[in-house]
């Protein structure tokens, strides 16, 4: 079935994922343990497609990315390196014009995370067992991360002589300190559970992968009963604070509330279910309108 399915279908199944949506959370799950979810080539052009479907059409509040079998992700396939798609095809031809087309296909690759970066909504990973390479690169970029405790995470491409290029370290150096960044980069060590709590890598480490899963859920969910426009306004201040200056971060929020602040609609709507002892009811985000959709 189509990455992007009509607006009335609340479960649906890719190539690589099974997608559901219940309680405004929808809830991503890699669907290939067989083959340890790696990421084919498939995988690339399902997961910003199904992601900037949710976003664009304001179709959860929330997103959660688990997983199935003994490991969250091997990360990349090897099909991607050889006869399929994205990377076959662009070393043939003149030096420096197939390099320029190997930039061009990283930098679509890095697009791939770049929609759980950009999405209007949280995205939360639920990780159990093994998260190798370019899952790495995933969950990093995702705003919450929970683990099971026999998790582990490895930089893997130092172990098949590459450098790490879809998002590990822009990302990473902003998660962890850069000493554990740079071991794991050179030798290819596991990061096990207890070490990435410690550092900050993961939020809680939980016994199984039920109750990893659930516990992401279970947040998604207290996400979602939230106002959206304010979840959102959240996440964009917490993502140009991490990217600017301390002064252009006070300056933009000050702009952003300037123009989304409407103390009549969720602010009002907060305050008097609180009067009320009655939960909240908050309205979506108004669907994304695309110039010639």
């Amino acid at each position: 079935m189509s990455a992007s399915p009509a607006t009335d279908q609340t479960a649906w199944s890719t190539t690589c994922f099974d997608v559901s949506i219940a309680h405004n959370v929808a809830h991503l799950k890699l669907n290939r343990p067989g083959e340890l979810n790696s990421m084919i080539p498939a995988f690339w052009r399902e997961l910003p497609e199904i992601v900037r479907d949710l976003d664009d059409n304001a179709r959860a509040r929330c997103i959660v990315i688990s997983s199935s079998g003994k490991h969250f992700c091997s990360g990349m396939d090897l099909a991607v390196f050889g006869g399929g798609q994205p990377t076959s095809g662009v070393r043939s031809g003149e030096r420096g014009r197939s390099a320029a087309n190997l930039r061009r296909v990283v930098r679509d690759m890095q697009k791939t995370f770049d929609c759980l970066d950009e999405a209007r909504m949280p995205v939360i990973a639920a990780i159990q067992g093994g998260c190798v390479g370019g899952a790495v690169d995933m969950t990093s970029a995702c705003d919450i991360r929970y683990c099971t405790a026999d998790a582990f995470f490895v930089i893997q491409e130092i172990n098949i002589g590459m450098t790490a290029d879809v998002g590990t370290f822009p990302r990473l150096c902003h998660l962890i300190p850069q000493g554990w960044v740079r071991e794991m980069a050179y030798t290819g060590r596991r990061l096990d559970a207890r070490t990435a709590l410690r550092i900050g890598l993961v939020n809680e480490v939980f016994e199984d992968h039920e109750a990893v899963v659930n516990h992401a859920l279970l947040t998604a969910r207290e996400i979602a009963a939230k106002t959206p426009l304010s979840v959102h306004g959240s996440k964009v201040m917490i993502n140009y604070a991490r990217d600017h200056s301390l002064a252009d971060g006070l300056d933009y929020i000050a702009t952003w509330q300037a123009g989304m602040y409407n103390p009549e609609t969720d602010m009002k709507e907060a305050l008097s279910a609180r009067l009320e002892k009655r939960e909240p009811r908050f309205e979506d985000l108004l669907p994304v309108r695309k110039p010639m959709s």
